[in-house]
């Protein structure tokens, strides 16, 4: 599979502009490098389609557009969906650096002012630490904790809201291996009810990576948050994403959450300002 955004688009159409014959890109946001060959018709990917010069254009018209690329026609449509559930829209935000992060009506899920989404959902699990144990991510999005959690624990459940999001991810290379790693559990389902069919202390660790508060408000409630407690094991770790930490809605919002994780039971609760959050125990 085939996807580009405008960092791969414009290159090629300069270097055919240029006289060149061949050039070396991503086919896939920056995860891999291939040798296109470039002609009259158009771009052509080694085992894959030749893209028009044309269908390159429009794609780097796009600022930030991440388009796929049909395997047989070499037509370009971007990845986006309408959420028959949510009733938002769900689009793939291309970064110059690769990793693209998700919108959900025009809110970008990750930080990419400084960063960008992989480096962003890493330093939420630094923040959190590394264990063997089972783990729970709460809001899957396009599943980079969830991967890295992965990469560790014995197993991880992830929990996803909207099929939407799914779809996304099926489309996102940087998601390889959301539905496929034999660890790592997908869900689909509002977090605040899904908690509820775990077992008392089933988890080792949580990484509680919500959307904003506007979009998912009970996300960031007292009441969930004693869900958490309950599922997750003594000792075990909290990460809780809140948002920049130096803003005036960020700070807000913290002295909220830092209440009420208290209240819910939560000891040792630290801020992570390096990841935009709190890390606290049971």
């Amino acid at each position: 599979m085939i996807i580009l955004s405008r960092f791969a688009a414009l290159p090629l159409l300069e270097a055919h502009k240029a006289g060149l014959l061949e050039l070396n890109v991503s086919p896939d946001l920056g995860r891999t490098l291939c040798l296109v060959r470039l002609g009259e018709r158009g771009a052509a990917f080694p085992q894959g389609p030749t893209i028009s010069w044309p269908s390159l254009t429009e794609i780097s018209e796009s600022q930030h557009g991440c388009f796929s690329i049909d395997p047989e026609s070499g037509d370009a449509t971007k990845i986006q969906a309408f959420s028959g559930a949510t009733k938002r829209h769900y689009s793939l935000y291309a970064t110059e650096s690769g990793p693209p992060t998700l919108l959900i009506s025009g809110i970008p899920m990750h930080r990419i002012k400084n960063t960008d989404p992989l480096q962003s959902s890493e330093a939420m699990l630094s923040a959190l630490g590394t264990s063997s144990g089972p783990a729970l991510d709460t809001a899957t999005g396009l599943g980079y904790t969830a991967l890295g959690l992965a990469h560790a624990a014995a197993h991880v459940t992830t929990i996803e809201w909207d099929p939407a999001a799914h779809a996304i991810c099926r489309a996102n290379p940087w998601s390889d291996g959301l539905f496929s790693l034999p660890n790592l559990e997908t869900r689909l389902g509002d977090s605040f009810e899904v908690v509820q069919s775990f077992s008392d202390g089933q988890f080792a660790q949580i990484l509680h990576d919500p959307p904003t508060l506007a979009l998912a408000g009970q996300l960031y409630s007292g009441e969930f948050y004693r869900r958490l407690f309950r599922v997750l094991r003594k000792r075990g770790r909290l990460f809780h994403y809140i948002g920049d930490p130096a803003s005036r809605t960020g700070a807000s919002t913290t002295a909220g959450v830092l209440k009420r994780l208290k209240e819910a039971g939560f000891v040792k609760i630290l801020p992570a300002p390096e990841a935009f959050g709190v890390v606290c125990e049971k």
